[in-house]
């Protein structure tokens, strides 16, 4: 985890201080004396196994302040902004996804989006309770919602196209082996078929005269050569196996 320290100018209660630690830790919302803090994370990037701290102040008066860029209130908007970015990023890698792979890249890269974005619900659930009278945080919370939905269906697509797509691979292997199986099958009978007569020419040593014998080469040789391939090529043509 990163470190994460409050801001010296911030007049917070010394409790927040006390309670935050120097990591970031969890999500999570501190509320003491009218006073709110919401330590969150930044939407995780690929390959990050930090988390980046986000803090948003909100003070008895109603005024937020953030270590974000912007204004208070307006960056813990943008953080939201942030996060519904990634998630639409991963929305159009998971609709050009064909192959396995490319499923389980997004897969791996939604897993620690929505898991976090689940917990920034949470935070600014518990924040909507702590602090009724805040009609901002009530916005932000139902923003929150909407973003984890999406994380979760995203998240069910993708693992169902995987699936799909390894269900698919699976039946393409089967129909292959099935393929060659019936090649091999048809082999073998013609195998069967002419083992006998071979074995017996073999043993009784057939040898007819064609004439051929004494003509000076190589044309009677490669016609026979020919002539044997054009019947190696009809023959695979009747046994092999038809889609």
């Amino acid at each position: 985890m990163a470190k994460v320290s409050i801001p010296q100018l911030w007049e917070v209660p010394d409790e927040f201080r006390r309670r935050l630690g120097e990591r970031v830790g969890r999500q999570r919302a501190m509320f003491h004396d009218e006073h709110l803090l919401l330590v969150l994370h930044q939407p995780p990037q690929p390959d990050q196994d930090d988390r980046q701290a986000a803090l948003f102040w909100r003070d008895a008066q109603g005024h937020w302040m953030s270590t974000m860029p912007g204004s208070g209130l307006g960056s813990l908007r943008q953080l939201l902004t942030d996060y519904e970015q990634s998630i639409d990023k991963l929305e159009s890698a998971e609709q050009q996804a064909k192959s396995a792979a490319e499923y389980f890249a997004v897969i791996e890269r939604i897993a620690p989006l929505l898991r976090s974005v689940r917990n920034l619900h949470g935070v600014l659930q518990e924040a909507r309770r702590l602090v009724e009278s805040d009609r901002d945080l009530i916005n932000l919370r139902d923003t929150a919602y909407d973003l984890e939905r999406r994380g979760e269906l995203l998240d069910t697509g993708t693992r169902s196209g995987l699936e799909y797509a390894i269900a698919l691979r699976a039946e393409e292997q089967a129909q292959s082996s099935q393929r060659m199986a019936v090649a091999s099958h048809r082999l073998n009978l013609l195998a069967a078929f002419f083992f006998p007569l071979a074995t017996l020419s073999a043993v009784f040593g057939v040898n007819l005269q064609f004439g051929l014998e004494n003509r000076p080469g190589p044309w009677p040789f490669l016609v026979v050569m020919g002539v044997g391939l054009l019947m190696g090529v009809f023959l695979t043509s009747i046994i092999a196996p038809r889609r």
